[in-house]
């Protein structure tokens, strides 16, 4: 009896398959990079502090240009601004295999080079983030952005390991190879059509309003508000990724090896949870769900930080991965189905900064919470911590707990986002080639 293999169902929509392609190619090439630069970076003075310098001069951009970025987003074809930051990035890329072969001998060209890959990644984020909802038909979405994560998951796994080994047999390899990968990301978008964008009814606002109009459909949104600030604190306060080390070392007494192994458990979680979102979406009881992932993720940190043997807190960090992937899928797709196209660049450069901001501030929390109290106590008063924002958001933001299907969802304005979808049929998916 022969098995058959089908594809998720988003996968048959051919633009959304192209534009998938497209960031497997994109993902994989700055995964890449970044095994090979830290090691140079690294190299130069031997300093852990090069290596977070690098980190920040890449992340400083995102909340300084995410208003005007979000507003080009809205304003441009977002396909062309994606399609222009690959080519834009293999050109950094060249520009890292010149210095790569001049001998990599000075930190401000590797600072220089990062804080241009960070204005780039800060302009077309928004853009790119905007485009898997125009693109793909409502009944898709969630399995759509559930691929769009296992994508990243995939590079971030994958990714490394290929660097490292390009990296091992000559360094001007990884950038070589991560530059044609960016092209072929680039040129995979171009048969992809511009979508029919539906034209405003009403002049366009004040420049400065403009700008501020993701701040303020955000603010007025209950649903997308609460969905993004519990995001926020949840990574904030129940992250341990960055504690990691000190636990294989000091807790797990394990090598190298256990340490990857445990940085790899989260990803394993989380690729299950995609693959499992992107066949079968999340029916109904959308909010509740969300509330209780939350919750979980707090309990599988409190479980990390009190095991001390080495199989219980892979399993706990795998959990940790799988109820996080759900998470980020309600929340994404929430925040797609209830913002308007017109719109969308905006509130996304928003939700970047509070997503960039959870990562780095949670590590930075992780790291003092634990120099303060100690590794144990911060990971296991944070995951509690977790959970206790589970069961107090419903009282905060109750739209947000009540929600039932995703689809229900409607961007019919900033102050009513709960509408049934029934005066706008969906369209309907393209035929696969």
């Amino acid at each position: 009896m022969s098995v058959v293999l089908t594809l998720p169902p988003a996968l048959h929509h051919r633009d959304f398959r192209r534009l998938w392609s497209s960031m497997l190619c994109s993902g994989l090439a700055m995964q890449m990079a970044a095994v090979a630069i830290g090691w140079q970076v690294y190299s130069i003075h031997h300093s852990a502090f090069d290596l977070g310098l690098i980190g920040l001069a890449e992340f400083a951009p995102v909340p300084l240009l995410a208003l005007p970025a979000g507003q080009l987003a809205d304003r441009l074809p977002r396909i062309a601004v994606v399609t222009v930051w690959g080519f834009a990035d293999a050109a950094v890329m060249g520009l890292l295999l010149f210095v790569t072969l001049s001998g990599a001998h000075a930190l401000w060209q590797f600072v220089a080079l990062a804080t241009l890959t960070g204005v780039l990644g800060a302009i077309g984020n928004p853009a790119g983030r905007s485009l898997v909802p125009e693109l793909v038909p409502t009944e898709l979405l969630t399995g759509a952005l559930a691929l769009r994560s296992i994508a990243g998951q995939i590079t971030s796994i994958g990714g490394p390991a290929v660097g490292g080994l390009l990296f091992s047999l000559r360094p001007e390899a990884v950038y070589s190879s991560a530059l044609v990968l960016l092209v072929v990301s680039s040129v995979l978008l171009f048969p992809i059509s511009r979508p029919e964008i539906v034209e405003r009814l009403e002049p366009p606002p004040p420049k400065l309003e403009s700008l501020l109009g993701g701040i303020r459909f955000i603010r007025a949104s209950p649903v997308i508000l609460g969905a993004i600030t519990l995001d926020l604190f949840a990574v904030l306060f129940g992250g341990a990724v960055a504690l990691l080390p000190l636990f294989a070392q000091s807790i797990l007494h394990t090598g190298p090896l256990g340490l990857g192994v445990l940085r790899s458990m989260v990803a394993v979680g989380a690729l299950i949870a995609g693959f499992r979102l992107a066949r079968k979406p999340l029916g109904s009881h959308a909010g509740r769900t969300l509330l209780i992932v939350v919750g979980a993720f707090g309990a599988s940190m409190v479980v990390f930080g009190l095991s001390r043997w080495f199989w219980l807190s892979a399993i706990a960090l795998a959990v940790s991965g799988f109820v996080d992937m759900i998470s980020m899928n309600i929340r994404t797709t929430a925040v797609a189905l209830a913002t308007p196209n017109e719109l969308r660049g905006r509130v996304n450069a928003v939700e970047g900064v509070f997503i960039g901001a959870s990562n780095e501030l949670g590590a930075f929390e992780s790291g003092a919470a634990a120099a303060l109290v100690g590794a144990v106590p911060a990971v296991v008063a944070g995951g509690a911590l977790t959970i206790l924002l589970a069961l107090v958001w419903p009282k905060l933001f109750p739209d947000l707990s009540r929600i039932d299907r995703l689809e229900e969802l409607s961007a019919a304005g900033a102050g009513e986002v709960l509408v049934v979808r029934s005066a706008r049929p969906a369209a309907a998916p393209e035929p696969a080639d």
